[in-house]
């Protein structure tokens, strides 16, 4: 026995954070995740590596198109999986507290340890690239070449950011709309540009987009899932979208659409800029051309002035550029504190960190302790390992990949779990919360194991420990940290992995009875909603009736409690 039924809204009574509700709508969501993946940046320091990878004899080149919108696929599962779990607890802490619901608080624990370091770690990348192109843009190139002067740059990019995040969600969602802004702008304007003088002979390449750019003929495994694994990871951070939750106008709905739609826009963006970029400068290995390793770092800068042509145009042209990559840096480094924060702030509430992190400002309704402390650690890791050494600060950042492939895949097969016993009762629910998920969970399991092997390898990356690649211990050391930590956190404060501030529940325990129809208005095609109930009756709106599916009973507010609801372990029911 099952019940759909309209999804909880902003309204309804719910356990909440002190977080400030309503601030976000749809369309602020997605800005917040599609900023957050720091699109022109993205594109611009990977777009190369991605053409240059090798593929037998050969390099990948032309077929890079398909490797960006393959690597949409398993981004688009997970964001699915978000999107369902989403629905079912709109919780700030969202992998944390969703895979503390599905395979008990431990696993939950990693998983919000896996955002937590993985977000630390790219700070550092961030604040490095904001810092270098802050001086190039006003032409001073030898101070962006300047490791102390760089870092000092990126260690203020990180305080105005982290200052701008403390100070409230609207006002870091309305800068995002100014940065996301130009940045879609210039990129469309940069591909746009390239498009017409391609088709117009003015290219320097001579190729024109073709089909055959999205076949897969020529393309060796191995230079397949090499190329998928470095492009799968330009489209991380759409889960800020789902972060900020709790300050939607409606965090059962919006979150999770905005997710969605997020990954599509990227999908779009990458797959447009990318084939006009190998349009007009070709995979040569020499020029401006994307297979000269010497524009892999940077293609955009390579080929600027070539898009944008001279006069005064082409100049405001090549600076928007600049400033594009800069602001994207830029925006990405605040759009990385906000989900990092809250994950912080859901684990505090919880106990499943220190309660000083759960603390919220009185005024400004933001996570005070955990914002102004990612902020604080961030600066540290950065200035920290910089000084340690470059080549171990870029080993560093490449195993962010591990990461994200941990918590993302976790997320999938937690929603695949979580839905396994009432996903049943539609082909939609089976396909959304069952198939999806976890494929895109399986592919990332797939992604973790392929990069720790190649992460292994001691000639690859900068740095090497005991003969084994430094990618790998330290992408493989950060989880293991987590482990320690965890365990620590265990012996101090046992009531969360206990499961009494965060029980283990299935997603059949108890529904909303009644709508059984679809909302109303615009609408993605995959959003029919179910409600599912909190344990405790907390977010079940006045004169409702909530079901145990399973047994058929119902329960209400001013009712007695539900037999085995009283935040007893999944397990001992």
């Amino acid at each position: 026995m099952t019940a759909t039924a309209p999804v909880a809204t902003a309204g309804e009574s719910r356990a909440s954070k002190g977080l400030k509700v309503g601030a976000l709508g749809l369309l602020g969501s997605i800005v917040v995740g599609v900023a957050s993946t720091a699109p022109a940046y993205s594109l611009a320091a990977s777009l190369g590596f991605v053409v240059t990878t090798a593929n037998g004899d050969g390099i990948v080149g032309v077929k890079a198109p398909l490797i960006m919108v393959l690597a949409f696929v398993p981004m688009y599962f997970i964001a699915v999986a978000y999107a369902e779990l989403n629905k079912a607890e709109p919780d700030c802490g969202t992998t944390f507290t969703w895979a503390a619901r599905a395979f008990g608080t431990r696993v939950g624990w990693m998983g919000g340890w896996g955002i937590i370091i993985a977000d630390v770690i790219v700070m550092a990348n961030l604040a490095a690239i904001a810092g270098s192109y802050s001086f190039t843009l006003v032409g001073l190139d030898s101070l962006a070449a300047d490791t102390t002067w760089s870092t000092v740059a990126g260690v203020v990019w990180i305080v105005i950011m982290t200052w701008i995040c403390w100070r409230g969600i609207e006002v870091s969602a309305r800068l995002q709309y100014v940065l996301l802004g130009l940045e879609v702008v210039t990129l469309i304007a940069f591909a746009g540009f390239a498009l017409v003088k391609v088709y117009a002979g003015g290219a320097p390449s001579g190729l024109r987009p073709s089909l055959d750019w999205l076949s897969p003929a020529g393309l060796t495994g191995s230079a397949f899932v090499t190329a998928i694994l470095i492009a799968v990871f330009i489209y991380w951070g759409w889960d800020s979208a789902v972060a900020v939750n709790e300050e939607s106008d409606d965090p059962a709905r919006t979150p999770g659409r905005a997710a969605i739609i997020s990954t599509v826009l990227l999908l779009l963006t990458y797959a447009l800029v990318s084939v006009a970029t190998i349009a007009f400068a070709g995979v040569g290995d020499s020029g401006i051309g994307l297979g000269n390793a010497d524009n892999a770092d940077d293609v955009f800068a390579a080929m600027g002035h070539d898009v944008f042509g001279g006069g005064a145009v082409g100049w405001i042209m090549v600076h928007l550029l600049a400033i594009c990559v800069l602001t994207s840096s830029a925006a990405s480094t605040q759009t990385t504190i906000l989900p990092t924060a809250r994950t912080a702030l859901s684990m505090a509430a919880f106990k499943a960190l220190p309660e000083r992190f759960a603390r919220i400002h009185p005024r400004y309704l933001t996570p005070t302790d955990s914002t102004l402390w990612m902020g604080a650690v961030s600066i540290a890791f950065y200035v920290g390992l910089t000084l340690v050494s470059d080549k171990v600060l870029g080993d560093t950042i490449a195993a962010v990949g591990l990461m994200i492939a941990f918590y993302y895949g976790l997320t999938g097969f937690a929603c695949a779990w979580f839905y396994r016993r009432t996903m049943w009762s539609s082909p939609r629910d089976i396909v959304m919360q069952g198939v999806f998920p976890l494929l895109g969970g399986l592919l990332l399991l797939g992604a973790f194991v392929v990069a720790s092997v190649q992460y292994a390898a001691p000639d690859y990356g900068s740095t090497t420990f005991f003969g084994i690649g430094g990618v790998f211990v330290i992408g493989i050391g950060s989880l293991l940290l987590g482990v320690v930590l965890m365990v620590v956190w265990n012996a101090l404060q046992p009531d969360y992995f206990r499961g009494v501030t965060l029980p283990r529940r299935k997603d059949g325990d108890l529904v909303l009875v009644g709508g059984g129809g679809r909302p109303v208005g615009t609408r993605l095609p995959d959003t029919v909603e179910r409600t599912v109930i909190a344990p405790d009756l907390s977010n079940l709106p006045p004169g409702a009736t909530a079901i145990d599916p399973v047994t058929g009973v119902e329960y209400h507010r001013d009712g007695p409690p539900p037999r085995g609801h009283d935040g007893s372990r999944d397990d001992e029911r």
